[in-house]
């Protein structure tokens, strides 16, 4: 058995860790607080517009995850080539995190423009207030699409800045932008200093403003620092094919294990929103809402696991790698405990704060929502530490091997069993169906003991 002191490491290493994963952490933060006061705004309009915004953003989350995949799978490479001190590898990774970014935000702009009303119709089938939810949402997600673009390029190098160990510039950039966007959101919902009174436009025009101010401020700084990652417009098509398929293969599996991760939680969404009227998807969505103040630690982890674990793997130190692969796995579960006992003190009073224009109903299941999260957080953070380490390697079809298994035999098909043979209410059914999160742990205890992410993918590409 290993000793104590071999699971947990030494002092210095989580210094280190919690000097990169903070910053990311205090980015994801700021951007949760702004959900959260996008949302006590929207929330002063009434159920309805709540569930409205919230159910478009629902749809916007999977554009998030595409987005997500296309910088995993890049960020993989250019932390290795940090490690390994190779700058062209660093751009021709950022190239195809630009391309391909940039190529699912055409995409998805247009079919926000052409299905607004479908999409939105599949996440409330069977809710009371559909034909009003569907009103407000598809007018709310026209808008919104115009953020899109923007969104894919500040994504995208607000990653690489920190898969290079620089997180604290995403977060000052990320930190202005929330800013603008809480303003605009005060001044064009409610009407304020002047303006028209636009209500649920108003919150879409506001983060319109913000993302255009974000992705200016990203570009000016970066060209103007001369990033090591960086290339310009002119330079962008220099591309080197055969690493772009080989990250472009890697990504086809994490899009393949985001996809179904995030097709069971539209699954489960789509179940339990049948279960009410607006209350319950104001309620879960108001939930997930605070949720999103919790899972800043996974930003952290994934952070921290890239850039510790695939910078040693790229400077071919492969033992340093094991070791701090290690560490990273205890402390991951020490961090989901230290942040569910506070989340469990303090969220009750912060939903009656929040939420109070919400109904009695709508608040008692987002309070109900946030305690099953918080009993789940640290298995969640083990996990997430388990699904990084792999991809920091390049390994990314364990995650794909855990979530397609998974969530094809057991979540999704108890998910459409609880709902259509028992009247279980949407919180105790997600509280009973997230027990399928333990075999995912153990089938990535299985393969990362395989040591297939133990592997240094910078000595094929000197590029």
């Amino acid at each position: 058995m290993r000793s104590l002191s071999s699971r947990f490491g030494p002092f210095s290493f989580y210094r280190e860790a919690i000097a990169i994963a903070l910053p990311v952490m205090l980015q994801q933060f700021i951007m949760s607080m702004v959900s959260l006061i996008d949302n006590f705004m929207v929330a002063g309009l009434g159920d309805i517009s709540m569930a409205a915004v919230n159910v478009a953003n629902q749809i916007n989350f999977i554009y998030f995850i595409v987005l997500n995949t296309i910088c995993q799978a890049g960020g993989i490479y250019i932390a290795q080539f940090r490690g390994g001190g190779d700058s062209e590898g660093m751009k021709h990774a950022y190239r195809f995190k630009i391309i391909f970014t940039t190529a699912a935000a055409v995409l998805y702009f247009t079919l926000c423009w052409i299905i607004p009303h479908k999409m939105i119709a599949m996440m409330t089938m069977g809710n009371a207030a559909q034909e009003e939810i569907i009103v407000l949402g598809s007018g709310y997600l026209k808008l919104v699409s115009w953020t899109l673009l923007p969104m894919a390029i500040s994504f995208a190098t607000g990653t690489s800045f920190r898969e290079i160990a620089r997180p604290k510039v995403p977060l000052v950039i990320s930190a202005m932008a929330t800013l603008v966007n809480t303003v605009g959101n005060w001044i064009l919902i409610y009407g304020n200093l002047g303006a028209p009174r636009l209500e649920v436009s108003g919150a879409a025009y506001a983060t319109i403003i913000a993302r255009v101010f974000e992705i200016t401020v990203f570009l000016i700084y970066t060209a103007k620092i001369k990033a090591p990652f960086f290339v310009g417009i002119n330079r962008l098509f220099n591309v080197h094919w055969k690493l772009f398929k080989e990250i472009l293969y890697k990504s086809g599996m994490i899009f393949a294990s985001e996809l179904s991760w995030v097709s069971s939680e539209t699954i489960m969404t789509a179940m339990y929103n049948r279960r009410g009227g607006a209350e319950v998807v104001a309620g879960m969505a108001a939930g997930w809402t605070i949720a999103n103040i919790f899972f800043l630690l996974f930003g952290g982890i994934w952070t921290a696991s890239g850039v510790l674990v695939g910078g040693s793997l790229g400077a071919g130190k492969l033992d340093e790698a094991r070791n701090r692969a290690e560490w990273l796995k205890s402390g991951s579960v020490v961090a989901g405990i230290l942040v569910a006992i506070p989340g469990a003190i303090f969220s009750v009073p912060l939903i009656a704060l929040v939420f109070s224009n919400l109904s009695a109903a709508a608040r008692a299941n987002c309070i109900g929502l946030v305690f099953v999260i918080i009993a789940y957080l640290p298995l969640w953070c083990f996990l997430n530490v388990q699904f990084a380490i792999s991809r920091a390697g390049g390994d990314t079809a364990t995650g794909m091997y855990a979530d397609l298994s998974v969530n094809t035999l057991l979540f999704v098909p108890g998910a459409i069993l609880v709902s259509l043979l028992t009247s279980i209410p949407p919180v105790p059914m997600l509280a009973l169906l997230k027990i399928t999160d333990f075999v995912k742990l153990f089938i990535c205890r299985h393969f990362l003991k395989k040591e297939r992410w133990v592997k240094n993918l910078t000595v094929n590409h000197q590029v």
